[in-house]
């Protein structure tokens, strides 16, 4: 049986209307990029790219080296295609239009380069995930303000988790699909088409080392699923927490689960841990294409008008029903004051 490479299924997703020849270019580029990652996140010790990098990103954090040289292999494979008019990354302070000597294209790319690299001394599972937006018609070079736009308006996402195998998990909007790495070939083959997450779960993923610093209404949810059986939920449930974004997310994708990172008091000026651009609305996209729901808590992520690049929310995303449950607590709490 012959297989279905991830630049045979763009040219099929072309060819039925759903994606243009840019956009299947751009998805290429970045692939080619993440399996470049790749290979520097598999070398490990032997390449010199574990540990600090010794600086910080936007957001004060520290480095590491893998996030820089993670950073710089998606800035320079698309800074050559001709399908991009800018892109911004979470370890960058702001947005970059592509340069002046190379063609231009007509999309904007987000990118977290290296989500969960504080696990990477650990050898646990990290990845990237981006984010494809249109350029705002009228606009030349396009600037910060431009890529403020509605998770509603991507026109794809994906992630790649490198794990014990590397996957892409890409959607344009027509469902959610797996795609894995064969390593003797260099090229992505489909391993999943239409992934689907169950409507309900008894698994959820939360760092609970953060439960003291919750709002009401996130402990008496927690509360509920820890009272199992006996308590209002009826049924026991198992918590997983990996603390890597993608790989926490990959295990909702494959089986089902809750992701929840909220709201909390330990630092009161920042409205989340999350990334709305770089991590939660393209997380959010590929779920909702997957049959899920992904809020912040009160309301669907995707319909967040954002106002900064660096913005942070609260993320409650995964199983439909589930979400739903833990976005009810939120809501009642909020028409109780």
């Amino acid at each position: 049986m012959s297989r279905t490479s991830l630049t045979r299924f763009l040219v099929e997703e072309q060819q039925a209307g759903r994606i243009t020849a840019d956009l299947r270019q751009l998805i290429a580029i970045v692939a080619r990029a993440c399996t470049s990652i790749s290979i520097a996140v598999g070398k490990g010790a032997l390449g010199g790219v574990l540990g600090d990098a010794g600086t910080g990103n936007v957001q004060g954090e520290a480095q590491k080296k893998l996030d820089v040289i993670s950073n710089d292999i998606l800035l320079e494979a698309n800074a050559w295609g001709g399908h991009l008019a800018a892109c911004a990354s979470e370890e960058m302070d702001h947005s970059t239009p592509m340069p002046a000597e190379y063609p231009h294209g007509d999309f904007l790319l987000l990118f977290d380069p290296l989500d969960g690299s504080s696990n990477i001394d650990v050898n646990v599972s990290v990845g990237t995930i981006f984010s494809v937006l249109r350029k705002p018609a009228g606009v030349d070079v396009p600037g910060d303000g431009d890529f403020l736009q509605p998770g509603t308006a991507q026109v794809a996402a994906g992630y790649t988790i490198y794990g014990p195998s590397t996957m892409l998990i890409l959607t344009v909007g027509h469902g959610t699909h797996a795609f894995t790495l064969d390593r003797e070939t260099g090229e992505f083959v489909l391993s999943q088409r239409g992934m689907r997450i169950p409507e309900d779960t008894r698994e959820f993923a939360i760092n609970m080392s953060n439960q003291r610093h919750w709002e009401p209404a996130m402990q008496a949810y927690v509360t509920d699923l820890l009272a199992g059986k006996t308590g209002p939920r009826g049924k026991d449930f198992n918590m997983r927490w990996i603390a890597s974004m993608v790989a926490d997310v990959h295990r909702i994708l494959t089986r089902g689960g809750i992701f929840i990172y909220p709201w909390d008091k330990k630092d009161p000026s920042k409205p989340g841990k999350l990334r709305l651009m770089y991590e939660a609305n393209p997380m959010g996209l590929l779920v909702e294409q997957a049959g899920g729901a992904a809020t912040n808590g009160r309301e669907r992520i995707l319909e967040i008008e954002p106002t900064g690049l660096h913005q942070r929310v609260p993320v409650f995303l995964g199983s439909k029903n589930e979400v739903a449950e833990a976005t009810r607590y939120h809501r009642n709490a909020d028409q109780a004051e």
